[in-house]
């Protein structure tokens, strides 16, 4: 190796060094080669498309996914008289290209060497893969992936354009023509399509946070200029707040159990964030929490899901069809799925006072069925019983009125208006409802300054003129 291309290849190699990060290019320990991962970016709104084979059932179907990068790979060794005599050793691998697009590229590699000869070419090489592959090779969206027939193109992809012919590069769809153009510098291995189609989606994402994380942003809710690694972005919407001020928001809706809030800050805005935001975001205990509630709301929603009633347990239990026993898988707590008491098999379900009062409305404002379901719950008595009871509070709220010093229900039939309370025998005006005097309680009708007075006999009906003029006691 002379001096000349010696100092060339060591100055070229430390350029590249320093114009691409590690994930793009790689230089090789034990010779003087390296690899360069080339990420072609994609027209806005750019797709790839996959039909379905007879081979994997689709067929007469598709799926299309949306992309922004796709990847080249292009693996090198300089040769000793590199380069004043002889071009840089190199393979061009990419899944999602045919053998016949990827042995037009090689073939493109080699044009601008002859072009460049005595000059390195590696950047030159790595600018015209990055920026001109789609161009050369007439690639645009909807950009089609299959597989070869099976025989000699097996394991292949086949890809272009849906109907497309030969490209401007000179590379078509069709296996006849891979057959006819292959490069044994092209390197292209598929399993299997949906084995690539994971591999492109998955380098997209890569690249997609890689992009996000590199460029800075401002925050909706402190109005601070933060990188994108700082920050977090909702899918749906794309709007991006920092991480800080979404971590205060989510901590602050899980402990007040919020777990279905954790949505975009933006004021009317729908997106919600993903467990894999919230996990990143949060503490081991928050995220335990909210990961519990999430599934216990879920659970809620199901019809067929009660919770065991002891408060130590609250296990979830499949309910059977048609059956109200439950039986806790947790600590064997055989209980009604009604009532929540322990089970009590064709009995029908106790009623606390509480729940009393509810039953007896809901009673009254059930259809038929609604009715009939009640009755074979709670049994005909406890529902008679609830509706006679609550018949008489009704006459006694409407006939009555309460002992101002025991409450006692006190109903006046006759008589003058000072009344004796049955349950405690304490006197009281019936007209105001004091209390009166124990050693003389008419006094309260006969002083003048009273409110009551003269009143003693007030709305009392008079028999034939006649009354009595002692207690008004009833």
């Amino acid at each position: 190796m002379s001096s000349e291309d010696k100092e060339a290849q060591e100055d070229e190699l430390l350029a590249l060094a320093s114009i691409y990060d590690e994930d793009e290019f790689k230089r090789a320990e034990s010779a003087q080669g390296g690899e360069t991962r080339i990420c072609l970016e994609l027209p806005q709104d750019f797709k790839i498309f996959v039909r379905g084979s007879s081979t994997e059932n689709l067929q007469g179907s598709g799926f299309e996914y949306s992309v922004s990068f796709l990847p080249l790979v292009l693996n090198f060794e300089l040769p000793p008289d590199y380069p004043s005599t002889s071009p840089p050793v190199f393979t061009l691998s990419g899944k999602w290209l045919s053998h016949a697009q990827l042995s037009a590229l090689c073939k493109h590699l080699d044009n601008v060497w002859e072009e460049n000869r005595g000059c390195v070419v590696l950047f030159a090489w790595m600018q015209f893969l990055k920026e001109e592959t789609l161009n050369y090779l007439n690639i645009s969206s909807p950009y089609e992936l299959k597989m070869c027939p099976q025989g000699k193109g097996q394991g292949r992809t086949a890809a272009g354009p849906p109907e497309a012919g030969k490209d401007s590069g000179g590379a078509t769809g069709s296996a006849t023509a891979e057959e006819e153009t292959v490069d044994a510098r092209a390197v292209q291995d598929v399993e299997s399509l949906s084995s690539l189609i994971r591999e492109i989606l998955d380098f997209d994402q890569a690249q997609r946070r890689k992009c996000f994380n590199s460029k800075m942003y401002s925050c909706s809710i402190c109005f601070c200029e933060k990188l994108g690694s700082e920050c977090m972005h909702f899918p749906e919407c794309s709007h991006v707040y920092c991480k800080a001020c979404l971590k205060d928001y989510f901590e602050i809706q899980i402990r007040d159990g919020q777990v279905h809030c954790l949505n975009c800050p933006e004021p009317k805005c729908s997106s919600v964030a993903t467990p894999g935001q919230v996990k990143e975001l949060v503490g081991e205990e928050l995220f335990a929490r909210y990961d519990r509630l999430l599934l216990q709301s879920s659970l809620d929603l199901m019809a067929d899901v009660v919770y065991c009633p002891r408060p130590g347990c609250q296990t979830p239990v499949m309910q059977e069809p048609g059956c109200t026993m439950g039986i806790c898988s947790c600590c064997n707590y055989a209980f009604c799925t009604l009532c929540k008491m322990t089970y009590h098999g064709v009995s029908p379900c106790k009623v606390t006072a509480e729940k009393l009062m509810e039953l007896r409305k809901e009673y009254i404002e059930a259809d038929e069925t609604t009715k009939r379901f009640l009755e074979q719950r709670y049994g005909k008595r406890v529902i008679q019983k609830a509706l006679e009871e609550m018949e008489s509070e009704k006459w006694l709220e409407k006939n009555s009125k309460s002992c101002p010093c025991c409450g006692t229900p006190i109903e006046k039939l006759d008589g003058c208006n000072k009344m004796t309370c049955t349950g405690c025998m304490q006197y009281f005006c019936w007209v105001c409802m004091g209390s009166l005097s124990r050693t003389n309680p008419y006094q309260h009708f006969n002083d003048p300054s009273s409110p009551c007075f003269n009143r003693l006999f007030q709305d009392v009906h008079i028999d034939n003129g006649e009354f009595w003029e002692g207690d008004g006691d009833h």
